[in-house]
């Protein structure tokens, strides 16, 4: 029986002892002495991380307490398989990379995806093991200013699947600037939304665009047809704008959805609103509107999420999920990369390989330092 139940007794007296701890403290007179802040001598972790993961899913309190104590003893095992030398297959079999499609409609849709990685290895290795199966392809763009020591581990890994190239042209990537457009096609933060998609008053650019384009502000981020991006990688209004595109800040913001909106591009989605299911962010200035607050950090005015941001992120329908920092809490990532996995599997109309599932949970306690 784990800690994490919660009928367990354990808990109820942990907690009582706790609120007991606090209301002593509050109201010491002088002449009590104060003592020391009492913790468990043993905290009982139960089936690490899968217990404690559905714990801070189902949003029980006592699990973000638990959390603080119960660390993975063994640490994080991806970099250790991505700089191991052995065979390809070896290392996706270790990386628990899934190498057939796991339905005949998949295999028979194909996506396309454009990359640029995280500064955490391991969170790259993550995001893109969630991603992969063998009918996608995958373009990698590595920061040109990325060390080389990650450049090396980034085109190891990548040799390894016949899927997955690195651009071959890469840009030192400014955040909100020309380069970032350029490797998914001035530096000012992102701005949160404060409603519909709008259309930028022309006067504030330095030149007028091109094709008397009205240009309109919106997300970064997009899932686009690829009649669309044939139509971005041809149309004479696409490449123009483009280039005009270097003379303004956070271009990335209006490129994607200015050509979005022309009625006659092939694929567009000229209705589309602002996020759409895209990617799950909470916004500080939305904060008791939009979301019930981060339970993280915000940076920004974006939250960087905590462990009791989990049950928020789960409930959202959209594909992808901002901003993490594993060197944070590393268990923010963990519990939701294997969630996801379990999800996925779940549906396969596939036999499901072994090595597709993550490494079996193991049970250990720990004893807190005094």
């Amino acid at each position: 029986m784990s800690q994490l139940r919660a009928t367990h007794p354990g808990l109820l007296v942990c907690t009582v002892i706790c609120i007991l701890i606090f209301l002593y403290v509050r109201n010491l007179t002088p002449e009590e002495p104060e003592e020391e802040p009492t913790h468990p001598a043993v905290v009982e972790c139960g089936f690490y991380p899968d217990e404690l993961c559905s714990a801070l899913f189902e949003g029980k309190g006592v699990a973000s307490q638990i959390a603080k104590f119960c660390k993975n003893p063994h640490g994080s095992k991806v970099l250790a398989y991505l700089h191991k030398p052995g065979n390809c297959s070896r290392t996706s079999r270790q990386l628990r990379f899934i190498t057939r499609p796991l339905s005949a409609e998949e295999g028979n849709f194909s996506l396309a995806y454009i990359i640029t990685p995280p500064k955490e290895l391991a969170m790259f290795v993550q995001l893109l093991r969630a991603i992969y199966v063998p009918q996608n392809v995958y373009c990698i763009h590595v920061d040109e200013k990325a060390q080389k020591k990650y450049k090396t581990a980034v085109k190891g890994l990548v040799s390894c699947f016949e899927n997955i190239f690195i651009s071959s042209k890469r840009q030192k990537v400014a955040y909100s600037g020309l380069t970032r457009l350029q490797a998914t096609s001035q530096s000012h933060p992102e701005s949160s939304p404060t409603g519909s998609i709008y259309a930028s008053p022309n006067e504030r650019f330095k030149h007028e665009p091109p094709h008397n384009l009205t240009i309109y502000f919106g997300s970064a981020y997009y899932v686009l047809r690829r009649k669309f991006v044939d139509f971005i990688l041809t149309d004479v209004r696409a490449k123009d704008m483009l280039q005009w595109s270097r003379d303004i800040h956070s271009p990335e913001r209006h490129y994607w959805v200015t050509l979005n909106r022309l009625k006659d591009a092939p694929g567009a989605t000229p209705d589309a609103g602002w996020e759409g299911d895209v990617r799950a962010i909470k916004w500080r200035p939305e904060e008791g509107k939009g979301h019930d607050g981060c339970r993280g950090h915000y940076v920004q005015d974006t939250c960087v999420y905590g462990l009791g941001d989990l049950p928020w992120i789960i409930q959202s329908p959209s594909l992808f999920a901002n901003k993490f920092e594993p060197s944070a809490d590393p268990l923010v990532v963990m519990c939701l990369e294997r969630w996801h996995r379990l999800k996925v599997l779940q549906q396969a109309e596939v036999s499901v390989e072994p090595h597709w599932r993550f490494q079996q949970q193991s049970h250990f306690d720990v004893k807190p330092n005094h």
